[in-house]
């Protein structure tokens, strides 16, 4: 009941009890008006102190710069393993890593794929304090899909895609990350990790269907022969189509399930940052993707960032394995909340 109401209430029986000269329960119900404009007034300075910012600690991440990032990587082409824009692409991670302070290793493996190819994975790992015990692991797929078989028109599916948004919207994050990394440091171990061959999964146009794990196979490789053995992180967050106008992040299934706590933090911490807009407190559906075998080998819970849609018919954004993945879908205000988030977790990390 508002204030208003109540004493206009309070007003009408004052006027009726006047006549019946109950001045005892006038000063009664006086006494209770004041009291509950009081205790109103009491609420709502007790609303105001609960309402203070969030006083964030990790440094400000560049959107600009990840944005950057992600051009560089568009500017080879697309990253299909055995090409020489995938080789020339894969060097420039590994250099930039380096230059940011990580002692950097690299898997490389020979892996027959579904149709009978011979491709070689390329998983490039960066470390910061590999001394430190507890690590954080934070990672991303850096291939890009050879077929673009979402697309209408058959021929136009048969070429790769450039894959802006996937996947180079992840490691662009990451790089600025681990920019970030090297002029703060944090209180515990990175690990960053580019994960190789998640996108050559077989493609929907093919008729002859081969059984098999044909997705995320940089990460099942490392899940079963990390680069260090017996690795076990904290926790891990990975990061998959990150940078598209207008994503919204939800609840991944494997990710509630393996990891729930790292989705509480992850969700909770861009709601105090102001990016509820992004992460939205609602459940996704179950996603095969490179954390699956980091979280069935127990290499480390980790959750999921991944633009998810309810009102496509794939579930994922209109331009997913499309030819139309390209920088016109990179928004930075995208980048920013995903990259503000995940460093003011690993920042608040002891």
């Amino acid at each position: 009941m508002s204030s208003y109401r109540l004493f206009r209430r309070i007003t009408i029986n004052i006027f009726y009890m006047k006549k019946l000269r109950n001045f005892s329960l006038i000063v009664v119900l006086i006494a209770g008006l004041l009291s509950t404009l009081s205790c109103n007034s009491c609420q709502s300075r007790r609303e105001v102190v609960q309402a203070q910012p969030y006083n964030r600690i990790s440094p400000d991440f560049n959107a600009d710069s990840a944005y950057h990032f992600i051009q560089t990587q568009v500017d080879f082409g697309p990253r299909v393993p055995g090409t020489a824009s995938h080789e020339a692409c894969g060097d420039f991670l590994v250099t930039k890593l380096k230059s940011y302070g990580a002692a950097v290793i690299e898997q490389r493996a020979d892996i027959t794929h579904y149709n009978g190819k011979n491709l070689t994975l390329r998983n490039i790992i960066g470390s910061w304090h590999p001394e430190m015990e507890k690590r954080v692991l934070l990672f991303a797929h850096w291939d890009t899909r050879p077929f673009a078989d979402e697309e209408q028109d058959a021929q136009r599916q048969q070429q790769p895609i450039m894959g802006a948004d996937d996947a180079a919207s992840g490691v662009g994050v990451l790089l600025e990350i681990a920019r970030q990394l090297q002029q703060q440091p944090v209180t515990v171990g990175i690990d960053i990790i580019f994960f190789d061959l998640e996108d050559w999964g077989q493609p929907s146009f093919e008729e002859n269907w081969v059984q098999g794990e044909w997705w995320c196979l940089g990460s099942q490789y490392w899940s079963e022969q990390p680069h260090i053995a017996n690795y076990k992180a904290a926790y891990g967050i990975l990061l998959d189509m990150v940078g598209g106008n207008g994503a919204t992040f939800l609840k991944e299934g494997y990710s509630q399930q393996y990891a729930p706590t790292v989705v509480e933090r992850i969700w909770s911490m861009a709601a105090r940052l102001g990016y509820s807009e992004y992460f939205l407190p609602q459940s996704g559906g179950y996603i095969t993707d490179d954390h699956l075998p980091v979280n069935k080998q127990q290499r480390a819970p980790s959750a999921d960032i991944i633009n998810l849609k309810k009102d496509t018919q794939t579930g994922f954004a209109p331009y997913w394995h499309t030819l139309n993945d390209d920088m016109r879908q990179i928004d930075r205000n995208t980048l920013k909340a995903v990259g503000q988030t995940v460093m003011e977790v690993i920042y608040t990390e002891k």
